[in-house]
């Protein structure tokens, strides 16, 4: 069954003449026809600022998955993921995965001006409301402006020093403005009002209720470090508000847990018959090559380091501080006709839900057979595993959708937030407000969920199933103090939330990034050789994207870079 859907492609965009670039002057009137003066206008502009969610509607020329809305690329950066594939392929994502940027970087200019779309038909939307004399549009009004703060909140994370378009200023004369520092209080000022006017529940799935904006605002603040401000909002939204956990990790990545209880805002992702326009266009890329269903093209291979972290200790508790202190056995070299026995000491079950593995079931497509499911050659940084949570399940003919050239489109949800992503912030901001016995819940609930799924499977004998692996997992008796508390939260989420595009905004956030990154940089080079002699080094300045030099050169000199670029 295909997924509701309450937003159109972006030609609606194109028909009314709005503009997308940064600096592109918009048809002149276009958005005060009187034609567009009533709901059916405000929903048409609204449904166009929805579709640039996933960031890839008419961005100027910005190939798909260099604006890809699930953030997959940042991930590559970061200690989860390869570019995969050849190193030749993508040459401009290799150059971010080895940390020799520049500011003319495509992948960093689609994603600056793929956001920036998203800001201008929010900013679309309210400036229309605000032309219209009568009528009731304040529930239209707070969604465009959650999805005015979303695309800034992005756009602060990736860039920090941003220019503020608003509604009032947002034709193209004054695009060219200058960016002087954070826009924090203007993000918040938008999710305070889409909380103040928002509705609890929604009839349409995917858009944002005043319990999301209460979620999203509380993330804002956490970005900050300002704990006192976030703590009471997670608090308010995990005591009253509508989500829980789903019982199956899966389902935050299958058609069962579609816009479930712990969905809290998601790009709406589905297939159509034909070439699936609405599916997921920017992580085409990141499908086994060839695969299990002669799939296209090889990209976003999870790392050896971040397989190595799902290892546990015999008590079922991960290895906080020694998980690279012995590697998880791989294939890596191996071909795919030779023998392999895959790893047999205790592991965490949320892994092979989240990497393929060989000899452990692909979604439901049968065992992953080794290297002939690898694009890449041994002698390209890429390795052994596969992505999980982006591919669908074997059956879900609802996710399965193809592109022009025959990618695949798949028609998975991405979720921005879930609930078990809140669960963590709140236990973070808990243990920096040194409450350990409510960090320690939150953190459990995670675990418990974990250890009580269903376990992948393999058929040992006619009809007969065995756990695939030696799965061992349970909750923490206690923290016995702060830095530890401070440790096993991070650490789970890096296991509930890899490869969901997370990580790299979370090792920056912590100020830890240099040094994370820098550690896996060596560790990865004991089972991927080349890895250590064509990776540079994560410098400070890196915690930041620079500002794409075709954005200062478009605006005139007005933009400044960041420090170090």
């Amino acid at each position: 069954m295909k997924k509701r859907l309450f937003y159109f492609m972006a030609l609606i965009a194109l028909a009314l003449g709005c503009s997308d670039s940064f600096t592109d002057v918009p048809a002149v009137g276009a958005l005060s026809d009187d034609d567009l003066k009533n709901s059916q206008g405000v929903s048409l502009l609204l449904a166009s600022a929805y579709s640039t969610l996933d960031g890839i509607r008419n961005n100027q020329g910005a190939s798909d998955w260099t604006v890809s809305g699930d953030n997959w690329w940042f991930d590559v950066i970061a200690d989860d993921a390869h570019k995969g594939s050849t190193d030749g392929d993508q040459a401009d994502l290799f150059l971010l995965e080895t940390f020799d940027w520049t500011s003319a970087n495509p992948y960093i200019f689609g994603k600056w001006n793929g956001l920036f779309a998203g800001v201008n038909r929010s900013n679309a939307v309210i400036s229309l409301i605000n032309s219209i004399e009568g009528g009731d549009f304040n529930s239209q009004l707070a969604e465009a402006r959650f999805l005015r703060a979303h695309f800034n909140f992005e756009l602060q994370k990736i860039y920090g020093n941003v220019p503020y378009i608003s509604d009032e200023n947002f034709d193209a004369k004054e695009f060219n403005q200058p960016n002087p520092g954070p826009i924090w209080e203007q993000i918040e000022g938008d999710f305070q009002f889409a909380i103040d006017n928002l509705p609890a529940t929604q009839g349409d799935v995917g858009r944002p209720t005043s319990w999301a904006a209460k979620a999203f605002m509380g993330k804002a603040h956490l970005f900050q470090s300002d704990f006192a401000a976030a703590g009471p909002l997670f608090e308010d939204v995990i005591a009253n508000g509508p989500y829980s956990l789903n019982s199956e990790f899966l389902d935050n990545f299958s058609l069962a847990g579609d816009n479930g209880s712990e969905s809290i805002f998601a790009i709406q992702f589905t297939t159509d018959s034909g070439q699936s326009l609405n599916g997921n266009r920017g992580g085409t890329l990141n499908f086994p090559n060839p695969g299990p269903f002669g799939s296209c093209c090889g990209f976003y291979q999870p790392t050896q380091d971040l397989v190595n972290a799902y290892q546990t200790d015999g008590t079922g508790l991960p290895l906080l501080d020694t998980f690279n202190q012995t590697d998880v056995e791989n294939d890596y070299g191996v071909e795919s006709e030779d023998a392999f026995t895959p790893h047999t000491g205790p592991l965490d079950p949320r892994l092979d839900y989240t990497v393929g593995r060989r000899g452990i079931d692909y979604n439901g497509y049968g065992p992953h057979i080794g290297k002939d499911w690898i694009r890449a050659s041994f002698a390209d940084i890429s390795g052994p595993y596969l992505p999980k949570k982006n591919v669908y399940q074997a059956g879900e003919n609802g996710n399965v959708g193809t592109g022009a050239w025959g990618q695949q489109h798949s028609g998975i949800n991405y979720h921005i937030m879930r609930y078990a992503d809140l669960l963590l912030m709140a236990a973070e901001v808990a243990v920096e407000n040194n409450d350990l016995p409510k960090a320690l819940d939150y953190v459990n609930q995670i675990r418990n969920r974990a250890k009580g799924m269903t376990y992948v499977k393999e058929e040992v004998s006619d009809g007969v199933f065995q756990d695939a692996a030696n799965y061992e997992i349970e909750p923490y008796v206690s923290f016995p103090d702060q830095a530890f508390a401070r440790a096993a939260v991070r650490f789970e989420r890096r296991l509930e939330l890899a490869m969901e595009g997370h990580r790299l905004f979370d090792l920056r956030r912590w100020g830890v990034a240099p040094d994370v990154i820098n550690t896996y940089v060596t560790n990865e080079a004991r089972t991927i050789e080349n890895f250590g002699t064509k990776a540079g080094s994560y410098a400070p300045n890196m915690d930041l994207m620079p500002i794409p030099i075709n954005a200062i050169d478009l605006s005139g000199g007005v933009l400044e870079q960041n420090d170090g670029f």
